[in-house]
């Protein structure tokens, strides 16, 4: 249940069918840490729609993406793959959920492979203390892993908008550029909705705030740099699961481009363990587990078993996860 007394922290998320299933694994872990958290869902198509709300979840509100679209999102949609649309619709993700509760103070943006693993009040108490109105994460790339040329230097994972004119506009500014172009290429020092952020600090210096507690949002590029810097047991406040797919009805892909260590491998474990107990939720209730895109399709065969050799692509068998 909700603590007493303490007002609702939103949360908001967005995903197809295909992501349903991490989306699923997301919300049980927020649930767990943030006990008066809502999360909001925007549902990218209707069958998602459909399955979440069948499956009646705490603490959970559905947004059909029909209501959110703006005359401009829909004029550059058909010019977009799914994801480079997804990535346009993030901006517009904060304010759906101001649109659909007036009185929340703040929202976070959370990508779907997300998983908590432990509160975000740390991150918050921050936050707070900044006095700022916008919260953004760097990559917080391991050296041998810096992709900020390519990637930018923040990453879009978690974001905090406060319901102020300070935090609205920095929203509205995002919101715009990416009507204008986001797409899933590097053109004229742009990448998606993304490496925007990077202008930030200098477009919004007294509005937007850098976390500088980096070592509690973990990821693949790193997770070992951080291990290793600071403790072998560090637990994060969430871990980012980018490039997690499931890509069989029995096999799943843990991580690719990068060589993990097997200490890093236990916050792999965990997931696949929170994972299969919402495969079990999707069997329970007769749904599909449908099989995640795997992007990286287009390397040869000989490119694929060089990074297998090199331990920079990892699949797992999860069917000793599920009941």
């Amino acid at each position: 249940m909700p603590l007493q007394g303490k007002p609702i922290e939103h949360f908001v998320t967005l995903f197809d069918s295909r992501f349903l299933l991490l989306g699923l694994t997301l919300h049980a872990s927020l649930q767990k840490v943030v006990p008066n958290s809502h999360l909001w869902i925007i549902c990218i198509d209707e069958l998602v729609e459909e399955q979440i709300n069948k499956l009646n979840l705490d603490r959970v509100s559905t947004i059909a993406l029909t209501s959110i679209e703006t005359t401009e999102l829909r004029a550059v949609k058909s010019s977009r793959t799914i994801g480079e649309y997804c990535w346009t619709l993030t901006p517009f993700a904060p304010q759906a959920v101001f649109d659909q509760a007036p009185d929340a103070a703040r929202v976070t943006y959370l990508d779907a492979d997300l998983f908590f693993f432990s509160s975000p009040e740390i991150i918050f108490d921050e936050f707070e203390k900044s006095q700022k109105h916008v919260l953004i994460t760097e990559h917080a790339y391991a050296p041998e892993h810096d992709r900020t040329a390519l990637s930018g230097r923040f990453c879009v994972q978690f974001m905090t908008f406060r319901q102020t004119p300070e935090g609205l506009r920095v929203l509205k500014w995002w919101q715009d550029k990416c009507i204008e172009w986001c797409f899933d290429r590097n053109e004229d020092g742009k990448f998606g909705d993304q490496k925007y952020l990077d202008h930030w600090p200098t477009l919004f210096p007294t509005e937007v705030h850098i976390l500088h507690r980096v070592d509690l949002t973990l990821a693949p590029w790193n997770v070992d740099y951080f291990l290793l810097k600071n403790s072998m047991n560090l637990i994060p406040v969430f871990y980012h699961f980018q490039s997690f797919r499931i890509v069989s009805d029995k096999l799943a892909r843990l991580y690719v481009g990068v060589s993990l260590s097997k200490n890093a491998l236990r916050f792999y474990e965990s997931y696949l363990m929170a994972v299969g107990e919402q495969i079990n939720v999707l069997r329970s209730n007769s749904f599909p587990m449908l099989i995640m895109p795997e992007p990286e399709r287009r390397f040869n065969i000989l490119r694929k078993v060089y990074m297998y050799v090199a331990n920079k692509v990892r699949y797992r068998d999860f069917s000793a996860y599920v009941r």
